[in-house]
This record gives structure tokens, C-alpha cells and sequence, in this order.
């Protein structure tokens, strides 16, 4: 059976703190980023929708260990999900907690549209430190790149650097890895130098300067696709551009 084409989205920011208030904001951020979406359903212990009258009491209500359940857009042809996960201090930069959310939709033309717009509102709902969104699958080519043995190699099989693991990093505001779509809070920037106008025109003509002062940065224009030697190509010199992703400056 062959998967549906599907984009990935996940951001990384502080701890939730009892009843967290952002849990909402990332939900009502997304509806607006994406023209028709409600995520008013939850997901049966079968996995069936439920509606959600009282939505965003109970979204707060059910937030538990840091973490909140899925919601839905209760359309099973064309699923559209959300929840929050803590992440341990022991997986996190400075063995501090973390808050994720992940996010996934269906990868169409109206969503590439607005990809660049969703990501910019979960992440900023969140308060996050960085974010992405790349097509379905594209973790498994982020995992060739860690590593896991200082005696490792020095390149993924696609030729592409290898990155420290996101408990080797300095910082929760080093971005771990690029993606198609990255999140880069104004901490996040101001920590990978980021925008040099003299080096990122051609990332700075596919950016977008976000409401708290961070950016959400494109790096192709089609979601990125490391089959496509320009796609793969754009994604080498955007990190030699950026040693400070993945913790390799200074290696």
C-alpha cells in the first residue's frame, strides 16, 4: 500500500507550564494559516473522529505531562492532525525539556501554497525555538546524518555533513538540521547568522520575517526532494552557509 503524499511539520520550544495557553494559539494559528481548516475532532481509541463541541476547553484540559492529544480535521479523505509531545531533557540541548508539536496535512498545491504560512503560525503559537516542514519521509534522510560515533564518517551517503545528535548541542536555539521549510526564531537567527545580506540573497528572496522578529526560510522552491541534484545541491551550500546547524562549528 502506498503511502499519501504528506507534509510533515514539527516545531521545538520551551516546556509546557501547567494549563499552557499555547497549545490554543498553535491550533487557531494553524486554521487561519490553511483557508477551510477545523480541527475540531479528536481520535477515538479506534482511531474514528470525534466531534469536539467545546474544543479549546478541552484541548487545555486534556494537556497531561506536557503533552496533548491529537486533533483533527475529522476528515478521514483528507487528514489533517496536531498534538504536542514533551521531549526528556536527556534527548534536548542543555537537558532542558522540551515541547514539540508535529504537525501533518496532505501535500497538495493548497497546502505548498500556505506551507510556508502553517509552519509560521504553529511555531510561533508554540513560542518556539526552531521549526520545519519537509515532505513525509524526509526524517529518514535527516537520520543518515547523525552522529553517533566520533569515529563515524564525515559525510551521509548523499555526500551531505554529518550532524551532532540534539543532546550534543550547545543551545536550544541551534537549529538541529534543514529541511525544506525551516523555522528560525529571532534567537534561532541571531545564533546561525542569520540574514548576512551580503551571503543569503537568494535564501532572503524566499523568506518571510515573522511577527515576533524570526524568520521562515525556503530553500527550494518545490518541497525539497534529494533526488533532484538541484535540490540536493541547494541543501549542501545552505549548510556550508550555516556551520552552526547540527553543531559543527568549531568541529
Amino acid at each position: 500500500m502506498t503511502r499519501r503524499k504528506a507534509l510533515t511539520l514539527i516545531v521545538y520550544a520551551p516546556a509546557l507550564v501547567g494549563k499552557d495557553g499555547r497549545t490554543v494559539d498553535v491550533i487557531h494559528g494553524m486554521e487561519k494559516a490553511l483557508p477551510g481548516l477545523r480541527l475540531g475532532w479528536r481520535l477515538s481509541d479506534s482511531g474514528r473522529p470525534i466531534p469536539l463541541p467545546q474544543r479549546d476547553a478541552w484541548l487545555v484540559e486534556s494537556i497531561e505531562d506536557g503533552e496533548f492529544p491529537i486533533v483533527c480535521n475529522g476528515d478521514e479523505s483528507y487528514p489533517v492532525t496536531v498534538f504536542g509531545r514533551e521531549r526528556s531533557g536527556l534527548f534536548s540541548p542543555g537537558e532542558q525539556p522540551q515541547f514539540e508539536v508535529h504537525a501533518e496535512t496532505p501535500l497538495d498545491e493548497p497546502v505548498i501554497a500556505a506551507a510556508a504560512a502553517v509552519l509560521e503560525a504553529v511555531a510561533e503559537g508554540a513560542r518556539s525555538f526552531w521549526g520545519h516542514a519537509s515532505r513525509y519521509g524526509y526524517g529518514s534522510e535527516v537520520a543518515q546524518q547523525l552522529r553517533r560515533s566520533p569515529h563515524g564518517p564525515e559525510y551521509s551517503p548523499r555526500g551531505l555533513p554529518m550532524l551532532n545528535l540534539p543532546e550534543k548541542l550547545p543551545a536550544p536555539e541551534i537549529p538541529c538540521f534543514l529541511a525544506w521549510l525551516n523555522y528560525w526564531s529571532a534567537a534561532a537567527a541571531q545564533a546561525i547568522g542569520f540574514p548576512d545580506p551580503a551571503r543569503d540573497a537568494d535564501l532572503l528572496s524566499r523568506a518571510r520575517r515573522t511577527a515576533s522578529g524570526g524568520w521562515v526560510v525556503q530553500l527550494t522552491d518545490a518541497p525539497l526532494d534529494l533526488d533532484n541534484p538541484a535540490h540536493l545541491d541547494a541543501l549542501k551550500r545552505a549548510y556550508e552557509r550555516f556551520p552552526e546547524i547540527g553543531g559543527r562549528a568549531g568541529a
